[in-house]
């Protein structure tokens, strides 16, 4: 059933939200700061796993790094673009929009933990390659493989923010299900450089939210997302990075 992979993983976010949220009941306030800390840093690891694959090589024993011009570049015009368009402000208005709808007014960090948990189970590779399978195949291995990842990510988030990281679920069911539609359009565009170029911005974007979880919001992460756009294009400039 072409879509089941998105339909998954969207429920799997909203169980791991659910359960994170009645486990987050049974911790103080100050077992729930250290949880969200222990959270951030290992999303900071996880990120830089994924930056140092696509930047560091082998080459005659040789250990080298690249591509950090493309991240540079992608990270500064991204997030100039961003900015200008103002992505953060919209995904603020949809939270608040949330929080009222839900009667959640008392809770104080829904915005931040929906927009935190949102970015973090939507941004990389691996959500737009699993979409792109389940749309052409029907195969949603990967999507299941990252609905593991996710369940767990949402259940610390959701215990030491609180539950407005479960709404998490609501740009991945569009983020992917868009994707999963439109797979067969999508799908000749994201060639293995693409790929490779996406994986490496998504990563940095990633740390940056691992950087807000550990010292608090210093960062507009929302705002850097139009990077990973601009990563797949310069796959296809004439010259490599």
């Amino acid at each position: 059933m072409i879509g089941l992979g998105t339909l998954i993983n969207s429920a799997g976010i909203v169980v791991g939200g659910v359960i994170g949220l009645f486990a987050g009941k049974l911790f103080r306030e100050e077992q729930q700061e250290s949880l969200n800390k222990a959270c951030g840093v290992s999303v900071l690891f996880i990120a830089i796993a994924g930056a140092m694959e696509g930047m560091l090589k082998i080459r005659d024993g040789v250990l080298s790094s690249g591509k950090s011009l493309l991240v540079v570049l992608c990270l500064a015009l991204g997030t100039m673009i961003g900015e200008l368009i103002g992505i953060e402000k919209g995904f603020e208005r949809f939270g608040n929009w949330l929080k009222k709808k839900t009667r959640s007014s008392g809770d104080t960090g829904f915005v931040n933990a929906f927009i935190t948990a949102s970015l973090t189970v939507s941004i990389g590779a691996m959500a737009i390659v699993g979409a792109i399978q389940d749309g052409l195949t029907g195969n949603y291995y990967t999507l299941a493989v990252k609905t593991v990842l996710d369940f767990i990510i949402v259940a610390v988030m959701t215990s030491s923010m609180g539950k407005g990281a479960i709404f998490s679920a609501i740009p991945v069911f569009v983020f992917e299900g868009g994707i999963t539609l439109l797979a067969r359009l999508i799908s000749p565009v994201l060639t293995e450089t693409a790929l490779a170029y996406l994986s490496l911005i998504g990563s940095v974007l990633i740390f940056c939210i691992g950087i807000n979880l550990v010292w608090g919001k210093k960062l507009r992460v929302a705002n850097m997302l139009p990077a990973v756009l601009l990563a797949i294009l310069a796959a296809y400039l004439p010259w490599s990075f």
